[in-house]
């Protein structure tokens, strides 16, 4: 009996580093913005991309937000809360809520359901499935190409898709909103500050096009950008 004890005690003894790692697991944190910028051209607004995130290798918390300032007023606010975690390598499965509060617009919110990683080549990609009264789709790809070790030219692009009609917002079902850019930037500290410079391109196609030109509005604008990308 007293040598069971022993070896009980020695495998316990044994078992509480494994476990005061699995209970000490670190948490990291961070916030990157990925645009805050001016736009100018067809289109002048300032506008905002970003997320911050709390969390271990295993369950993120991840804030998203995303807004264009036109004229004083939110053109688009949205604001999404996410939880990710790794479903493979490279990828992480992604569900959450999303808030869109704009002035003079819709307030709605949408379940949210996707995946974020990187792709081949290292491509960062993000795709979006909203489940709403209004459902859409959103598909966005970036690539960060190092010209010098400082000098980074960061390609972009942006599907959003509806999948049905949304009148309030001149919106034709399956008819997409397709944003491009492209931005040459400058790394001043560490990845941490990148002042940029570059152009925007958005286009409706479609029905949502023939909508908006019905509402009196442009189908495209095109943009030169003057920004700034951070991440700490």
């Amino acid at each position: 009996m007293e040598a069971d004890r022993l070896v009980r005690a020695a495998l316990l003894f044994a078992a509480l580093p494994a476990a005061a790692a699995a209970a000490e697991a670190p948490i990291y944190w961070g916030v990157q913005v990925e645009q805050l910028e001016g736009r100018f051209g067809d289109a002048e607004a300032f506008a905002w991309d970003g997320d911050a995130f709390v969390g271990t290798d295993e369950l993120k918390l991840v804030l998203r937000s995303e807004a264009e300032l036109e004229h004083g007023a939110f053109e688009a606010l949205e604001n999404q809360l996410r939880l990710q975690t790794p479903v493979s390598t490279f990828f992480d499965a992604v569900a959450g809520v999303r808030l869109d509060t704009p002035e003079g617009g819709p307030d709605r919110v949408h379940a949210v359901l996707g995946v974020h990683g990187l792709a081949r080549q290292w491509f960062e990609v993000d795709a979006d499935l909203f489940l709403s009264d209004h459902p859409s789709a959103r598909f966005e790809a970036e690539y960060e190409a190092l010209i010098t070790n400082r000098v980074i030219l960061v390609p972009s692009l942006e599907v959003d898709l509806p999948l049905a009609d949304d009148e309030a917002l001149d919106l034709g079902g399956f008819a997409p909103k397709v944003e491009i850019g492209a931005r040459l930037g400058y790394d001043l500290v560490d990845r941490a500050v990148a002042p940029y410079v570059g152009v925007h391109y958005e286009r409706r196609l479609g029905e949502s096009a023939d909508r908006t030109r019905r509402a009196g509005g442009d189908a495209d604008a095109l943009s030169v950008v003057l920004g700034v990308r951070l991440m700490y």
